[in-house]
Order: structure tokens, then C-alpha cells, then sequence
């Protein structure tokens, strides 16, 4: 069969080239080859993203992140200690960028006609997909970095199409992931001032009640770009099918993320083996169609695998290698009853059909 265009809307690239100090337009083999003596992060030697595979995949379009977390006094999680020192990180991670671009090896696509002209340029079957250059939108995960909303403005005119408003943990514009409690006063502010610029909101590790406010407070393009279902993976990182309903009723596409936790209940990180628990490429099928049944369609499912998200091999699908694998959806999807049309949706068709809404 031949390989589909796919679109990835979570991928840390920057974050994995700085903070782990990978040249990512190298082969994964010598990504994982130079990391052999390492001992510093469970991951090292075990890297699963990189330029190439990308290519290889034809995984042409990715949304790429800028994260750089502010860590208050007193909080246990790794951050900067300064909102300021979080900007500076987010700026290195935009000159890496802009240096993917000046190889060749990336693109930046901040507007529908950069859209369309990279998706003719992945169609052109004359020209090899290997030299390629692979697109990226630029999304803020969690805006503490914003250090007040002019900053908001200032990465707008560089090129930012969407933000979340948390991460882990406490944030200055919203908790997130493992915590409780609404959207900061600052939060809010932010909100009507991404809505003044078209920004998509990416509502990915909220809590319950920022969700809540957030769907309630912002009129403009809602995603959730690596979400899976609570149903199946009972935590509060995961989506209820009450949010399912709310996003599907606001348009949304919700992108599947490969991180084994958010997958099987079972898998505990830095603990379990994805091969003793079985967990395959496929169990993430079990949360589409979950989706699915709640939307009657295949229109809000994509991919946004998060895995290059502070883990590897050893936390991914054991029958994943590389990002290239996310190929493997065509014949697996294909198995479990989903149409050549929906295994188009799932793979880029969503998302596009997203962004030409939002960016029209």
C-alpha cells in the first residue's frame, strides 16, 4: 500500500534538540549511538524522533512546541525559576528552529496559502520525500514563559498559532496535569487576548475545572492536540466523555498520544516493560473508537503521539521503533474495520480540514 501523508500535532522537537542535546537531522541510529554512555534521563539511547524518520514516515507536517515551565518556590518539578529564564529557553528553542529552516530541513507554516503550497510541494511525487523539508506549526505547551501578554503579541509576529494555557503541575496562567482548581486571574486575561488574534487554543493537560472555564470563555479554534480517554485510562490527564461531547460539539479534533501510561492503566513509567504488558500500536485504536462511538464519525480523531515527550522506546508501543512506524496505522486501522475514507480523516484529513477552518 503506499504510505499516506500524516500530520503529528505533538511533537517536542526543540526541547529534544536542546535539553537533550540531540541533533535531530541526523539518522536515529546515531542519535542513539552517541547517547550509548549516558545515564543522565531513562530515555537515552532509545529516542524514537528525528528529521529522517520523519521523512521516512512521510509524516510532512507536525505541530511543533516551544516548553519551557516556570517552577514556583516550594514545587518538586524540574522548571525555570524565573518567567523571564522560561522566555529565554522558548527563544533558544525558536533559533533551533530557524536553524532547521536555514538547512533545508524544515519549514515554519504560519498562515493557509504556507499551508497549501507545503502540502503540494508533499504531493509531488517527482520530487523525493527525502529532501523534503518537514513543516511545522509552532505551538507554547503551557504559556508560563509568556512573562506578561505582550509576550503573548511578540510570539504571535514570530509565528505562534497555539497555546496551552498549563502544563504539569502549578502554572501561572493555569494548573495542570496532577492538579485541581480554574484558570489563574492572568489565565483569563490571556484568553480574550488570544481571542483577539485567532489563536487555537490547545486544552491539553487543563484540569476538570479549567477545562470548564476555558470551553466557556474562548469563542475561537479549540484542539486537543494529545489527548486520549478517561474511560479507558481513568486519570485526570485523560478526557471524560462529557469533555468529548463538548469538544466534538465546538468542532475540535482530539490527536491520540502514544505515551504507554495514557494508553493502559496498568503501565507505571520508569517500572513496567510495554512488551509484558502487550501494549501495541493498537491499543490506541480502543481510545478512537471510543471517540467515535460518542461522535457517530471519524471526524475528531488524529494522531498527536507526543513521542519524543521525555521518553522513548522504553515507554512507547512495543512494536513502535521510530515515528515512521505511525505508517502502521494504515493496515491496523484497516484490520479493525475503519474505511480507506476515515484512515485518511485519522491520519491528516482532520486536522487539515481543521486548519482550513481556522485559518480561513
Amino acid at each position: 500500500m503506499k504510505q499516506p501523508f500524516i500530520i503529528d500535532a505533538h511533537l517536542d522537537l526543540a526541547m529534544n534538540a536542546l535539553e537533550w542535546n540531540r541533533d535531530l537531522s541526523r539518522p536515529l541510529t546515531d542519535i542513539r549511538l552517541r547517547e550509548m554512555h549516558l545515564k543522565d534521563k531513562p530515555d537515552r539511547g532509545k529516542g524514537t524522533v528525528c528529521l529522517p524518520e520523519l521523512r521516512r514516515g512521510r509524516i510532512g507536517l507536525v505541530v511543533a512546541t516551544q516548553l519551557a515551565r516556570y517552577t514556583p518556590p516550594g514545587s518538586a518539578l524540574p522548571g525555570w525559576h524565573s518567567p523571564q529564564q522560561a522566555w529565554a529557553m522558548t527563544q533558544a528553542q525558536l533559533a533551533w528552529y530557524r536553524e532547521m529552516e536555514a538547512l533545508g530541513e524544515m519549514v515554519q507554516i504560519r498562515d493557509l496559502p504556507g499551508l497549501e503550497n507545503h502540502l503540494q510541494l508533499w504531493n509531488n511525487a517527482h520530487i523525493p520525500d527525502d529532501t523534503k523539508p518537514v513543516g511545522y506549526i509552532l505551538s507554547l505547551e503551557g504559556a508560563d514563559s509568556l512573562v506578561d501578554i505582550s509576550y503573548l503579541h511578540k510570539a504571535h509576529a514570530y509565528g505562534l498559532r497555539a497555546v496551552g494555557l498549563s502544563h504539569f503541575g502549578p502554572g501561572r496562567y493555569a494548573p495542570g496535569t496532577r492538579m485541581e482548581g480554574p484558570v489563574t486571574p492572568a489565565g483569563r486575561e490571556l484568553l480574550r487576548e488570544m481571542g483577539k488574534l485567532d489563536l487555537i487554543l490547545d486544552v491539553t493537560h487543563l484540569t476538570d475545572e479549567g477545562f470548564a472555564q476555558a470551553l466557556e470563555m474562548y469563542q475561537g479554534p479549540v484542539w486537543a492536540s494529545h489527548h486520549n480517554v478517561r474511560t479507558i485510562v481513568p486519570t485526570q490527564r485523560q478526557l471524560t466523555d462529557e469533555q468529548i461531547r463538548q469538544l466534538i460539539g465546538r468542532g475540535a479534533v482530539i490527536g491520540g498520544m502514544l505515551d504507554c501510561w495514557a494508553m493502559d492503566i496498568r503501565f507505571i513509567d520508569t517500572v513496567s516493560d510495554p512488551w509484558q504488558l502487550n501494549i501495541k500500536l493498537e491499543n490506541m485504536v480502543d481510545h478512537w473508537d471510543h471517540i467515535c462511538q460518542i461522535a457517530g464519525n471519524s471526524h475528531h480523531i488524529a494522531i498527536g503521539s507526543d513521542l519524543d515527550g521525555i521518553f522513548g522506546t522504553e515507554q512507547s508501543p512495543w512494536d513502535l521503533n521510530s515515528v515512521a512506524d505511525l505508517q502502521q496505522y494504515q493496515h491496523i486501522l484497516a484490520r479493525r474495520g475503519y474505511t480507506p475514507a476515515d484512515i485518511e480523516n485519522i491520519f491528516h484529513g482532520n486536522w487539515l480540514r481543521f486548519l482550513r477552518k481556522a485559518w480561513s
